[in-house]
């Protein structure tokens, strides 16, 4: 998995949908019943800048700002709203 996502010649659109669908869907099984603290958002929030970090494969010995890497990858973070999303709609 880790050399589709990594792969240079395909798009970053299809690179996010491969992201999307494998990685996302299974690291949000269960989300659901999840209680979040703040430690957690910010493993959250770290897990999803790696990913995006490995895509474009950015060491993280390189000084670039997470805001630079959203940049680069033409995406917002979503990743603890969709998981607020998916519990309001399970209540």
């Amino acid at each position: 998995m880790g050399k589709i996502l990594r792969h240079q010649k395909m798009s970053m659109s299809t690179r996010m949908r491969v992201l999307q669908c494998y990685v996302i869907s299974t690291l949000l099984y269960g989300c659901e019943s999840w209680t979040i603290s703040g430690a957690m958002e910010k493993k959250l929030e770290a897990a999803e800048m790696w990913f995006l970090r490995k895509m474009q494969r950015i060491p993280w010995t390189d000084r670039v700002t997470n805001e630079e890497v959203l940049k680069r990858a033409g995406t917002k973070r979503t990743l603890l709203s969709t998981i607020r999303r998916r519990q309001l709609e399970f209540l």
